[in-house]
């Protein structure tokens, strides 16, 4: 069996239940409306930064920034996704820096369960703190290319996941890609890290998030972002500046 059919196999077996979507670059256009007027920045609380301020949401997500920022930028994003990680390679550090740090700007990640790898990393991911989450999905991204080489070098190990019990499919995933051993170097210990890659039930959860987004906001790859709510049909950083500049952060 190949390893994209694998990694479906994987994600359909029982008790989840999801559609492969593709990773891929869309059209670019912008559909921009007209500019808005300058937003002043926006102070955060006494001794606190925006930058360094995480809310999980209502929808599953995390946000970073302001909850009551006046833009909005969402992702739904896939940590398996190539076109994720130049995303976040390219954008990370302005965003956060200069838009989130600004109070005008909020940044939330919802993750999007692409196929067999993303259920195991992001259950890796959230296993700690929130405020941990973020940063170890951007650093996750900078690391994927050696989640892939390890994949390639260890194929007997994941092609074994898809005879085992669900509570056993992910941390097999999580070992044959190097997902264990890479969140354990960032302070997930070892036991709370197979604790959390056990755990169905959030599994099912994140899956039935994927597809909440699928239906409601017609997510067809990664990644993909709303602003103020609204999808936007664009997908690289140097589409998205230009609309968080036209919604008023400059």
């Amino acid at each position: 069996m190949s390893f994209a059919k694998t990694a479906r196999f994987l994600i359909l077996a029982a008790p989840l239940a999801l559609a492969v979507t593709a990773c891929g670059k869309k059209d670019e256009g912008t559909g921009a409306p007209a500019a808005a007027a300058p937003i002043a920045r926006i102070a955060p609380p006494a001794g606190t930064n925006w930058s360094e301020k995480v809310t999980v949401t209502p929808e599953g997500g995390y946000l970073l920034g302001n909850p009551d920022a006046p833009i909005k930028l969402t992702e739904f994003g896939a940590l398996s996704c190539s076109h994720c990680a130049e995303f976040a390679e390219k954008s990370f550090a302005k965003l956060r820096d200069d838009y989130i740090a600004s109070g005008r700007v909020s940044y939330e990640l919802r993750y999007f369960m692409l196929n067999a790898l993303d259920v195991p990393a992001v259950l890796l991911a959230t296993c700690g703190a929130p405020e941990a989450t973020i940063p170890l999905s951007e650093q996750f991204w900078g690391w994927q290319h050696t989640m892939f080489d390890n994949l390639k070098a260890n194929e007997a190990i994941f092609q074994s996941a898809q005879t085992q019990p669900a509570t056993q499919r992910f941390a097999t995933i999580a070992k044959a890609g190097g997902m264990d051993e890479f969140f354990a170097q960032r302070g997930i210990a070892a036991a709370q890290g197979a604790a959390c890659l056990a755990d169905t039930a959030k599994a099912e959860k994140l899956v039935a998030q994927t597809e909440a987004a699928t239906k409601e906001y017609d997510v067809s790859g990664t990644p993909t972002f709303l602003l103020n709510g609204k999808k936007v049909d664009v997908n690289t950083w140097e589409a998205v500046e230009p609309l968080l500049q036209n919604a008023g952060a400059r």
